[in-house]
């Protein structure tokens, strides 16, 4: 026996040194025998609280909070104790866990008591508050060695904004499939510790020896996500109304911040058999699919990179363009006669096939060789699992024809994610400059920053400056007089591109189907955020800049509205006697603080206690003490109600009051003695 619970003791203590040094959660260790008793005895692990993933701002997007399971040890509980608490217990068990009434809960209990069970259940996924009062009920009150009471601590995810950003969030709930969103990226810091604690078999499962620990169990850490949740809330509105509208299949929008590129917000909605839109895909991360004209920014790029064409050359924009028998149209079919490059861009004409197929016909792979020096041929590295490579084909490959590379130039055989298209928009708004899209800005435990991730440049600059100058003139060309001059914003400029294109259907070619783009920045002259918005199969319009321009306008809109950046800072500013609010008598302290906060400007010589008077004077709000002597009527003219009310009942007197407003007279004088319970009637206005 001593041999066999030495041996049963060294396999304990070696999974606790793995658990405590190994990466993986342990699993229930199991002995023939142990020091406790005839009983067989194990050792099971104890998952850890997971930490949150919070937004920007600190609010919690996703928490873990704890449940618990709730059994019982019958066999523990005195016989006196038992007969004289048993029929209270059962009635309280039935208040609050209705699954039984009273006398089937009395039965249950009886019938436990003469089996000997030592495990029997009560209830599980118990929220805390409800484990207090069960703790207060009779005979559990007593805990686990007196009543039986056995309550066993787990923790359950939630999301408090409901599905908000879900798909980007990710999901804890599959057991050992922490693969998906940012609970997959950061499950290090999010998973925690896993404790031990000792567990004896009876009857009917696997009891705690005790309510100690072998081991306690660590909280994860905690990441702060760069998503704001205004700026996401409103994405996903009008992303969802836009979807509706038309009755698409789905749809994404991305925004994110120019010079870092942490994203701000990211929606993705799938219409469900129900015709109802949810968060069940990652289309913005994790779909690939046939650009259009949004891929004509890299083509214009390209060419002037290599000196193929400046954006004031003149091209014949004919309507229609043929190779090898398959021809492209413009929106336009009659053409737009001679424009300049930078025209044909505004009205993204097709004449870009032309010109590309003209100025590579020679060299074609100098082309592809181009746009994958832009990275558009790389992933991102995104934290969040399930990019893909863009598919950008090389001269020579399986696919490759005469038609290819006139067809890549207006975003044809050519398959891109939204994130990947925005990430090289944002690098042009950038002046150059392609960064990571970023979500998380740091991790944090027990409120300490322990670890924080500054932006990551992935290319410094992917084409010259005055390239990017070009582009940026053309970018806003197309919304001041191109397919998107109706998004024009009347407070601030935006710049972008419009994009239509079919969606794909594997080995059929291209569907019926429509994919609506709009990429771009704002405001135009100073970027700082970039976004991108794509829905696919719209059934009442299929141009770019009607389905996917106008959200994206809408949430320029109101992100450039609620923004402070954006608009002239006030504080500080001097004040003039008309421009000074108007300050109430009353409480000191709370009248200095709101001073204070506004940066209004006023004399601090007076207590930070009782009452004062205010009076403008020379740009600034004079403050005078006001002294209250307990025995006389005080003198509350220009207070507000609240504060005179509060200051006369302390005092013993009963208030009457008529009007609104600031009190403006008062039927006691003051000065006058108090008499205890008189009545004062206040005039406001």
């Amino acid at each position: 026996m001593y041999i066999l619970v030495a041996i049963a003791m060294l396999i304990v203590i070696g999974r606790v040194i793995a658990i405590q040094y190994g990466d993986v959660a342990p699993r229930p260790i199991v002995s023939d025998s142990d020091t406790l008793g005839e009983m067989p005895t194990r050792v099971d692990s104890i998952q850890p609280m997971r930490g949150r993933i919070l937004s920007d701002d600190g609010s919690d997007l996703v928490t873990s909070i704890p449940i618990y399971k709730l059994h019982m040890d019958v066999t523990v509980v005195k016989e006196e104790l038992w007969s004289d608490e048993l029929d209270s217990l059962a009635w309280n068990l039935a208040q609050v866990f209705p699954k039984m009434n009273e006398q089937e809960w009395k039965g249950e209990l009886l019938k436990a008591r003469s089996d000997k069970n030592k495990y029997f259940p009560l209830q599980n996924n118990v929220r805390y508050d409800v484990l207090q009062e069960v703790r207060e009920f009779p005979i559990l009150k007593r805990g686990q060695f007196k009543g039986g009471f056995i309550e066993e601590k787990e923790s359950k995810r939630q999301m408090p904004y409901g599905l908000l950003a879900k798909r980007t969030l990710g999901s804890s709930q599959r057991e050992g499939a922490m693969d998906v969103g940012l609970e997959g990226a950061f499950d290090e810091y999010l998973s925690g510790e896993y404790g031990l604690i000792a567990k004896h078999y009876v009857s009917n499962g696997w009891k705690p020896v005790s309510g100690d620990y072998l081991k306690e169990p660590v909280p994860g850490a905690d990441i702060v996500t760069s998503i704001d949740i205004d700026i996401q809330d409103v994405a996903e509105n009008e992303l969802k109304k836009q979807l509706e509208a038309q009755e698409a299949l789905y749809g994404s929008v991305v925004l994110m911040e120019v010079e870092t590129g942490f994203v701000k917000a990211i929606a993705n909605l799938k219409r469900a058999g129900d015709g109802e839109y949810y968060e069940s895909y990652n289309h913005a991360v994790g779909l690939k699919t046939d650009p259009g004209s949004t891929f004509k920014l890299a083509t214009l790029m390209a060419l002037l990179e290599d000196g193929k064409v400046a954006i004031t050359d003149s091209v014949n924009a004919v309507g229609k363009y043929e190779f090898y028998g398959e021809s492209f149209v413009d929106s336009n079919p009659w053409g737009y006669g001679k424009i300049t490059v930078q025209r044909a861009f505004e009205v993204s004409s097709n004449v870009f096939s032309k010109i590309a197929n003209r100025a590579y016909y020679d060299n074609e792979q100098k082309f592809v060789d181009r746009l994958k020096s832009f990275g558009l041929g790389d992933t991102l590295g995104l934290d969040i699992a399930g990019e893909p490579k863009p598919t950008l084909k090389n001269v020579g490959e399986d696919g490759w024809s005469g038609i290819t590379l006139p067809w890549m130039s207006i975003g044809y055989e050519v398959e891109i994610t939204p994130i990947q298209t925005l990430a090289f928009y944002n690098a042009v708004a950038n002046n150059g400059e392609l960064v990571k899209p970023q979500f998380v800005t740091e991790v944090r435990r027990d409120g300490k920053v322990i670890e924080k991730f500054d932006k990551i440049v992935l290319n410094e600059q992917i084409c010259s400056e005055q390239t990017v100058e070009n582009l940026k003139i053309c970018l806003e060309g197309v919304v001041e007089r191109g397919t998107g001059e109706n998004l024009e914003s009347t407070n601030f400029k935006i710049a972008g591109k419009t994009g239509t294109a079919k969606l794909a259907n594997g080995a059929l070619g291209y569907s019926n189907h429509y994919q609506a783009s709009f990429a771009g920045y704002f405001p135009a002259n100073d970027p700082k955020y970039s976004c991108i918005v794509v829905i696919a199969g719209p059934t009442k319009q299929i141009y770019g800049a009607q389905v996917s321009g106008t959200v994206f306008a809408s949430i320029a809109n109101k992100v450039y509205s609620s923004s402070l950046q954006y608009h002239p800072n006030y504080n500080g500013m001097p004040l003039d006697e008309e421009s000074l609010p108007l300050v109430k008598a009353g409480s000191a302290t709370e009248t200095i603080v709101a001073l204070n906060k506004m940066r209004i400007k006023h004399p601090n010589n007076v207590a930070h206690s009782g009452y004062v008077m205010a009076q403008n004077r020379d740009g600034q709000v004079l403050l005078t003490t006001q002294d209250i002597d307990k025995t006389k009527v005080p003198n509350v003219s220009g207070m507000p109600l609240n504060d005179a009310v509060y200051l006369l009942e302390n005092m013993g007197m009963k208030v009457r009051a008529t009007g609104s407003g600031k009190v403006l007279g008062q039927s006691v004088p003051a000065g006058t003695k108090i008499t205890d319970g008189e009545t004062i009637k206040l005039v406001l206005g």
